[in-house]
This record gives C-alpha cells, structure tokens and sequence, in this order.
C-alpha cells in the first residue's frame, strides 16, 4: 500500500493538508505561509531548538511527578526531546524566525515536532493525536508567554560563553604580541597628532586589557539572563500549572540543561519585562564599539605600505583590488568592523522591541531573539577569525617605528622636566620650523650634555613614570 504524501491535520481555521513525511504539524505549517521573511528558520539557532527541547523535557517530568502525566507519555516526550537536544530534526524546525505571535509560531513548532516524534517512539503514526496531542501533552502546564523568553534566555546564556571564550581567544594574542613588542619603542598620539613615546607592547597590551574587561561584563549581563519566568504560563499568574509547577519545572530545568536558571519573584513583571535583554545587548554593544575601534587602530598603523603609518604589517590574507597589481587590503578588520556595526544596529532594534511592549506581554521577543543571536555569533566568529587571521601574524616595522620616535618633535615633552617648559616649547618650535632633531637642538643650546640627554631618552626612562630630580630655580 502507497504511503499517502500528506495527512489531514484540523486547527481553529479548518483543515489542511500537511506533508506525511513532515514531523511539524498543521500549526507550522500556517507559519509557514504567514511569515515568509528573513528565510531563516529556527534551526539556523540550534541553540534556541535545544533550548526549547530541554524547556519541554522539563515540564514533562514535572507534570509527571505531579500526577499530571502519564507515565508512557512522559517517557515518549523525553526521549523524543533527548533526541532533538542531541541535534536530530532540526531540520523540520522551519518557521522564520521573525513572526508575528510573540513567539507562539516557535513554540507550536516545537510542540508538534516533539509530539510527532513521541508518537512515533509509541508506536503511532505522525499526526494520530488522539494517543498524544502537541497542546494538551507536549504543552501541558506551559504558554508561549513563559516558555519562548525561557528558551530564548537558556540559549542566550550559552550564546554568552561561547562569546567569552572567543574573546579570551583573541585577548591572548594581543598578549602575546603585547610580550613580544615590549622592547619596541614607537611615538604614541593624542588626536592623531604626535604626543609622546611608548612601546608597541604597551599599545598592544590595551587592547588586551580593553577584552578582558569586557569578558568581565558579559558575565555580569548572563547573571540577569538566569532569571526566568517558566510557570508563569499566560502573564504570570500561572493559570493551568499546578502551584508547586514553577518551582518544580525549575529544578527540572537546572538538570537538564546544566544552566543556574532561577525562578523569577514577581512573574507577572517577568512576563512583561526585556530588561535583561536590553541589558545584554547593551553589553554587546559596548564590545563591537570598542572591538571596532581595536581595528581601526589596526588598520591605520597598518596604513602604507608606503604611504600610510607603516608601523605594522597585518599578515595578507587576499588580493586587494582587480585593478591595482600587488594591493593587499586590511580585509580581516575591515570585516569585524562590519560585525560591530551590525551589532550596534541590532541593539537598537532590541531597544525598540523592548520598549514597544504592551501591558502584560511583550510581542516582539522574536525580533530580540534574532537580533541578540546574530550579535552574539557573529561578535564570536569575529574575535576568533581576527585572533587567528589577522593578530597572531602581526610583524613590526622596528626601524620605522625607531625612527618615528627620533625625529619626532613630541619627544621634547620628556625633557620638559630637566629643561623647563619654555626650553622645551623653543626647542620645539625651533624643531618644528628647521626640521632638525630634538636632541641636536637640545645639545646646541647646550641644555643637556650628551651622557644625560642619552640617559633621559632611553626607552624604559620614556615609557614608564620615574623620579624627576628637582631643578633649581
């Protein structure tokens, strides 16, 4: 006998056709015809699939052991979810991930896969939801409103870590370059205008540093994340969850998922609240504009060959021009800059979403979701692709970079404690208008003698605070 292509599923609308071989439901399939928009699917977020598997793993063995439950259904919605949370069906995880609903097209997605495939595992056929219904058993005790924010929390927080790994990844290369550049004496700048020595260690060593802190934040921002509002079921008053559900399912949760998830105080304001996600995407923000920065830097002293800084090389990845023989281009930063843009606009539609929410719900979560995910993957990807192509072959050019600091006129500032202010101001001006050295007109003037002039102009003596001996009056 011919296996039939599509079996009749009803909804509140009517009935329809849904492809035998799809273990989505009637549901998705409206979704699907309703939001044809960005033509990305959930499970371009594997995270937020496996989030939502967990979510319902969790309410089913809560429901259980409130007597809720059979025990065959719980056992079949487990291992179902197990078997999504492992990373199987993904790929029947298909409505866009912007929509409208708050999130209710993501959730009746989940819920008819699970289903289908709990059906399977008991022997029935896909969409036979007399034995087992997506609503009444996969989405017992739950909502939208409670279970999208969870899922979309749960994957944020892993989205989080991975993130700081990427940057701890990247910081450990400007340290080691910060190391190896230690000795490298260069002229730093103040408004792009030569201000005073220091060593391109020191230089790299603050984006370094800049990192760091930043991992530091992000951490900060994943506390705020844990708090959930799973129980809350509707707009927090938990309407259809038995009253020891919330805690329970909590509990549950921790152990599936392995993330410190707590139940929030007041779940009505959680239902309703984005703060935590304007909150983290704030943070994203604060690290695209400074990792942004770190390239433009990178970019111009890279600036030349011949023409520009020319104080590094960044290592040449591609040919830069179809015109112009022999240009290499900065493409390894000029793409990061791209991810920091993007960034910042998506913290200012997450800022939007947030803020257009309505009494008890916010209805724009999807727009959050999708924007906080593609901020934290692709600031993720960023960090490791400018670690591993770009500042782990930096060079420095040591004779520009010496021969910056000799001629330059900001040099003068370092002398300015041994030969007063208005020496120092002649000797620039005098610098300035002629072109000679610093310490060729320093020594004319017979300001300094050579031996002290050398002493004072030594590296360590210009790129550190030391002890000034006093003059006289």
């Amino acid at each position: 006998m011919t296996t039939p292509i599509y079996r009749t599923e009803h909804d509140l609308l009517g009935d329809r056709q849904v492809p035998t071989a799809a273990y989505y439901g009637v549901h998705t399939l409206r979704a699907l015809e309703n939001f044809n928009i960005s033509g990305i699917s959930i499970a371009a977020y594997p995270d937020l699939v496996r989030s939502l598997a967990q979510i319902k793993l969790a309410a089913a063995q809560a429901n259980q052991e409130l007597g809720l439950l059979d025990s065959e259904r719980t056992e079949a919605i487990v291992k179902a979810c197990r078997e999504v949370i492992a990373g199987q069906f993904h790929d029947h995880f298909v409505v866009d991930v912007i929509q409208g609903g708050a999130g209710t097209s993501t959730n009746m997605n989940a819920n008819e896969v699970i289903a289908n495939r709990a059906l399977e595992i008991m022997g029935h056929r896909r969409g036979e939801y007399l034995f087992l219904h997506p609503n009444e058993h996969v989405n017992m005790s739950q909502s939208t409103n409670d279970v999208y924010p969870t899922a979309l929390k749960l994957a944020t927080y892993v989205g989080i870590f991975r993130l700081v790994d990427a940057m701890a990844h990247l910081r450990f290369a400007f340290e080691r370059k910060a190391t190896e550049f230690a000795d490298v004496l260069k002229m730093g700048r103040t408004q792009l205008q030569d201000a005073v020595p220091m060593t391109l260690g020191q230089e790299f060593s603050t984006y370094a540093t800049m990192l760091g802190e930043d991992e530091e934040r992000l951490k900060e921002a994943a506390l705020l994340i844990r708090e959930i509002n799973l129980g809350a079921t509707a707009i927090g008053t938990g309407i259809n969850a038995h009253p020891d559900y919330a805690g329970l399912v909590c509990r549950r949760l921790v152990e599936v998922s392995g993330i410190p998830v707590v139940t929030a105080p007041n779940l009505i304001e959680a239902t309703q609240d984005c703060g935590a996600f304007i909150q983290l995407s704030g943070v994203l923000k604060r690290v695209a504009a400074k990792l942004s920065k770190v390239c433009n830097d990178l970019r111009l002293l890279s600036s030349g060959p011949r023409a520009g800084f020319c104080e590094i090389n960044l290592p040449a990845r591609q040919a830069g021009s179809s015109i112009m023989p022999g240009k290499v281009n900065p493409v390894i930063p000029e793409v990061v800059n791209q991810i920091a843009f993007e960034v910042i606009g998506n913290d200012m539609t997450v800022t939007f979403a947030a803020e257009a929410g309505q009494l008890q719900l916010n209805a724009f979560e999807p727009i959050i979701a999708h924007s906080l995910f593609k901020s934290v993957l692709h600031l993720s990807r960023g960090c490791t692709t400018l670690a591993d192509l770009c500042v782990d072959g930096i060079t420095a050019n040591r004779d520009t970079l010496r021969a910056s600091v000799e001629r330059s006129i900001g040099i003068v500032t370092a002398l300015n404690p041994y030969i007063g202010y208005a020496n120092a101001t002649d000797v620039a001006a005098e610098a300035h208008a002629t072109g000679k050295g610093v310490a060729e007109i320093v020594l004319a003037r017979q300001l300094m003698n050579a031996e002290q002039l050398a002493d004072v102009l030594r590296p360590e003596i210009l790129t550190k605070p030391q002890m000034i001996p006093t003059r006289a009056a």
